[in-house]
């Protein structure tokens, strides 16, 4: 893998290796090339390389972003966040819950490692919520209100669908913060398991910092094409704005 930066890569772009393991992921990161630099590992590649994927992602100069989505009482995620942000991870997400990201931030420690609230799932909607016994409400209104509450305990952003994004980044709570959106689908992609989607730049236009696409891109008989047309598609950056860098 090459071992320099990608200074041009459009960072907004997160693509996820949703893959069986390690050398899949490494293959694709090699198709893709300098188009992509920031990668989300989650959960499910976990047992299959992912803490070392990470590791080799960072020292090729790439951003990483690893998808845990952490929940435990308040000592083990402390114990957890310490020893995951040895790795110089760029992004690490908790439940937001506010002992936990209070939990995460006080493990984390001086380490860059951002750590970033999930709301509701993107997958869930009202019935999955009633199902799990979830307390009555407007969706849209439980995760503006969790993502509330989370930046209030210290989180550095929120990870929420494209469809709150724009009344989060409303808050006085989400200044300086975060705004990451999975449930992205490039127009004319399939929906797959996700309930609660917008466009890439639908979302990067509601007030979101990044975007995090897998399917669409590792699916594509082209994925560096799909990546660059997602890129191409994008809304300019304001003139003189910057990203919240890690």
């Amino acid at each position: 893998m090459n071992d320099t930066q990608d200074q041009h890569a459009d960072d907004r772009l997160i693509v996820a290796l949703d893959l069986p393991n390690a050398l899949d992921a490494l293959d694709l990161v090699q198709r893709l090339g300098d188009s992509v630099s920031f990668y989300k590992i989650g959960l499910g590649m976990l047992t299959g390389g992912g803490l070392a994927l990470a590791d080799e992602l960072k020292q090729a100069g790439k951003r990483v972003f690893l998808d845990m989505k952490l929940f435990d009482i308040g000592a083990t995620i402390e114990n957890a966040v310490r020893g995951l942000a040895r790795y110089d991870l760029d992004f690490l997400t908790v439940h937001g819950d506010p002992h936990v990201v209070r939990a995460a931030v006080a493990g984390r420690r001086d380490r860059p490692t951002r750590i970033l609230a999930v709301t509701i799932l993107t997958s869930l909607d009202r019935a999955d919520l009633d199902a799990a016994l979830v307390k009555p409400g407007a969706l849209d209104d439980l995760v503006v209100e969790r993502a509330r509450r989370a930046m209030a305990a210290g989180a550095d952003g929120i990870i929420a669908s494209p469809r709150e994004a724009a009344r989060i980044r409303a808050l006085d709570e989400s200044s300086g913060k975060l705004i990451v959106t999975p449930g992205v689908r490039p127009a004319g992609t399939s929906h797959d398991d996700q309930k609660r989607i917008a466009t890439p730049r639908a979302a990067i236009a509601a007030g979101a910092d990044h975007v995090v696409v897998g399917r669409p891109i590792w699916q594509a008989p082209d994925p560096r094409q799909a990546a660059l047309d997602i890129l191409a598609d994008l809304p300019p950056r304001q003139a003189g704005s910057t990203l919240r860098p890690a």
